[in-house]
C-alpha cells in the first residue's frame, strides 16, 4: 500500500487519525482477539437481550462451554457448523464457542425455506447446527438430504434466567405459535451442551490467520447461492479498519455511559457480524440485541432504555424508526457514529435523521466476499452524500473498463478491490472463483459487479449494478434462483424476473409469466412463491404476457423488460 497522500487521491482526505494501513496480522486468529477481549472487558455488559444482561466474564465462560461441547462430540478444526438464528443470547454464545473450538460458521437466515436451508447445508457440508426451535420443523425436512449429525436446539427464552425464561418459552410455544411441532432424534437442547461442556476439558485449537473462520453465503451474476470463504486475517484486517475508522471520532467522545451498540442487524448478516459481534468485542461495547426490528415500536422501546452511541443499520430501518410517532422521546444525547449500509442511503432520510438525532448519517460500502467493509464515508464531517465514501485503511479501489482497463478519474467502470479483507475464494467452487477474482502487476483484485465512478478528491460513487441483482431492503435477490423455483410451478410456460424501483424497500421483485395454464392467478403464483422463497424474494408484481422478450438464439432480455418499466414512470 502507498504510505504518502501524494501516492493516491483519497489519502488526502482521510480523518484525521486514520493510519493508510492497517496490520492484518494483529491477531494471529479470531480466538487471540476473543481471549483478549472477554479478559480486558470482563464486568462489562457484553449482550443485552429482553432486559437480560450478560458480561464479558459470562461470556467467556458459556462460550467455552459450548466449546468444550463441540469438541468433545468429536468436532474437529475446520469442520462446518451452521447457525440458525436471529438476534438472542445464544447468538454470541455458539459464534465465539465455535471459533473458539476452531470450527468454520456457516451464517443461515432463519426466514430460509426448507428448499434454501437445503442447498447451504448441504454445500458446505456442514457436520452441526444449532437452531432455534422456531425453525427447526423446517430442518427436520431436510436433515435427510445433508450431512448434519449434532443439531442443538435452542429455545428463544433459554439465557434469560429460570423463571423469566420459562414464561417467554411458554408464550412463544403456546401462547403465540411459533414454534411447530417437530420431532428431531438425538437432538440436544442447548443449556444441556452448556451443562455437559463444563464438565469436559476445552483445548484452544492451533490456528492461523489462513484458515477459514466463515463460509458466508452469498449470491452472483450466475443466482447460484456460493459460499465465500472469509479466512481469519480477513476478518481480523476487516476489525482492524472499523476500529481505526470509528476511533478516530469516539476517541474525542468523552462518554460517562456504556457504548451502547445498536444489534438491530442480524448478526448472521455480514455487516453486523463485523461491526457489532466483533467490533463490539474489540471495544468491549454493549451490543444490545434486538429480536425483531420489524416491530417498530417493541424496538424504540429498547431505544429508550439504553442511550445508543453507535447505530448501524440499513436506510429502510433508519427511514421506519423516523416515521413512528415515539421516536422523539429517544436519547441521542450519546448518539457518535449513525453509518448505513447493505442498501442506497436516500439523502432525505440522511438529512432527516440527522436533523432530529444531531449525528451525521453516512455510507459504507461492502460485500460478503469482502468481510464486507471496502469504502466508509469519513466521520469528520466532510462526508459526501449520494456516494460510498473513501476506501478502507490497507485497501485500493480502481475502476476497471470492460477492456479491462483502469478507468481515469470521472469515467465509470467496475469497481475493483484489492485489500487484506479480500475473501480466500468461493467454498468448492473454482470456477465461480475465477470470474471474480484477478491478478495483475499490483497484486489480487476483486470483481465487485457494481458500477462505479471515482469523483474528485478519491471519493467513489455507485452508479449501477452490473449484475441482475435485485436489492431489496439490503438483501440480494438474484433473478435466476428466483425464476429457476417459478418455473417449476404447474401452469407456468416461462418467467421472467426484475427488480423495480419501490418506495419502502428501494427495489421490489416483479415476475413476467406465460401462462401454460390459462388458469393461472398472480394470487396462486405469489402462494407458492411464499412456500418456496424467503419473504423479501418474494414477488410484489406479477404480470402475465404472451410472450417475452428474447435474443434471437431464445434467451430472455431481462434489459428490456426492465426498459420497458422505466418507460412507465
Amino acid at each position: 500500500m502507498p504510505t504518502s497522500k501524494e501516492a493516491l487521491p483519497w489519502l488526502k482526505n482521510y480523518p484525521e487519525g486514520v493510519p493508510y494501513e492497517i496490520n492484518p496480522d494483529a491477531y494471529p486468529s479470531l480466538v487471540e482477539l476473543i481471549d483478549e477481549s472477554v479478559r480486558k472487558f470482563a464486568d462489562k455488559v457484553a449482550y443485552s437481550n429482553m432486559d437480560k444482561n450478560m458480561t464479558y466474564a459470562e461470556l467467556d465462560q458459556h462460550s467455552r462451554n459450548f466449546a468444550g461441547y463441540l469438541q468433545m462430540i468429536g468436532l474437529r478444526k475446520g469442520d462446518r457448523i451452521a447457525i440458525q438464528s436471529p438476534n438472542v443470547l445464544q447468538f454470541p454464545v455458539v459464534l465465539f464457542g465455535a471459533l473458539r473450538a476452531g470450527l468454520v460458521v456457516v451464517n443461515t437466515n432463519p426466514l430460509y425455506t426448507p428448499r434454501e436451508m437445503q442447498h447451504q447445508f448441504a454445500d458446505s457440508g456442514a457436520k452441526a447446527i444449532f437452531i432455534l426451535a422456531n425453525f427447526a420443523r423446517n430442518l427436520e425436512t431436510v436433515l435427510p438430504q445433508t450431512k448434519i449429525e449434532h443439531v442443538i436446539i435452542g429455545k428463544m427464552g433459554d439465557m434469560l434466567g429460570s423463571v423469566k425464561g420459562f414464561i417467554v418459552n411458554f408464550v412463544v410455544k403456546n401462547v403465540k405459535k411459533m414454534v411447530p411441532d417437530y420431532h428431531i432424534p438425538g437432538a440436544i437442547a442447548f443449556n444441556d451442551a452448556l451443562k455437559i461442556g463444563a464438565g469436559v476439558e476445552y483445548k484452544r485449537p492451533e490456528l492461523t490467520g489462513k484458515d477459514v473462520a466463515f463460509i458466508q453465503y452469498t449470491g452472483g451474476t450466475t443466482g447460484v447461492s456460493k459460499g465465500a470463504m472469509l479466512s481469519h486475517r480477513n476478518m481480523v484486517a476487516n476489525v482492524e479498519g472499523v476500529d481505526v475508522w470509528f476511533q478516530s471520532k469516539m476517541r474525542h467522545a468523552n462518554l460517562t455511559t456504556p457504548m451502547v451498540l445498536v444489534a438491530a442487524l442480524p448478526l448472521y448478516h455480514v455487516f453486523a457480524l463485523t461491526v457489532n459481534a466483533l467490533g463490539g468485542l474489540k471495544w468491549g461495547a454493549f451490543n444490545l440485541l434486538i429480536t425483531n426490528p420489524r416491530d417498530l415500536p417493541g424496538f424504540i422501546k429498547e431505544l429508550k432504555k439504553h442511550s445508543p452511541v453507535i447505530f448501524p443499520g440499513l436506510n429502510t430501518l433508519f427511514n421506519g424508526l423516523m416515521n413512528q410517532p415515539t421516536f422523539s422521546g429517544i436519547d441521542f444525547s450519546n448518539l457518535q457514529i449513525s453509518i448505513a449500509g447493505g442498501m442506497a442511503l436516500q439523502k432525505v432520510v440522511g438529512e432527516r435523521w440527522e436533523k432530529i438525532t444531531g449525528c451525521p448519517l453516512v455510507e459504507g460500502y461492502g460485500l460478503s466476499e469482502t468481510a464486507p467493509v471496502l469504502s466508509v464515508s469519513p466521520l469528520d464531517g466532510r462526508h459526501r452524500q449520494g456516494t460510498i465514501g473513501l476506501p478502507f485503511p490497507s485497501t485500493e479501489l480502481r475502476i476497471r473498463t470492460e477492456d479491462e482497463t483502469w478507468a481515469p478519474l470521472g469515467t465509470a467502470g467496475e469497481i475493483c478491490a484489492k485489500g487484506p479483507q479480500v475473501m480466500l475464494g468461493y467454498f468448492n467452487r473454482p470456477d465461480e472463483t475465477a470470474k471474480v477474482i484477478f491478478e495483475d502487476e499490483d497484486g489480487r483484485w476483486f470483481r465487485t459487479g457494481d458500477i462505479g465512478v471515482e469523483e474528485e478528491g478519491g471519493f467513489f460513487k455507485i452508479v449501477d449494478r452490473k449484475k441482475d441483482m435485485i436489492l431489496v431492503s439490503g438483501f440480494n435477490v438474484y433473478p435466476n434462483e428466483i425464476e429457476e423455483v417459478v418455473s417449476r410451478m404447474e401452469g407456468v410456460l416461462e418467467v421472467a424476473c426484475i427488480g423495480v424501483p419501490y418506495e419502502k424497500t428501494t427495489e421490489a421483485v416483479k415476475l413476467f409469466i406465460v401462462k401454460k395454464d390459462p388458469n393461472l392467478t398472480e394470487e396462486a403464483v405469489k402462494a407458492y412463491c411464499r412456500a418456496n422463497l424467503t419473504p423479501y424474494k418474494c414477488p410484489k408484481f406479477v404480470e402475465f404476457r404472451s410472450e417475452l422478450p428474447k435474443t434471437n438464439v431464445g434467451k430472455i432480455l431481462r434489459k428490456n423488460l426492465r426498459e420497458e418499466e422505466l418507460k412507465k414512470k
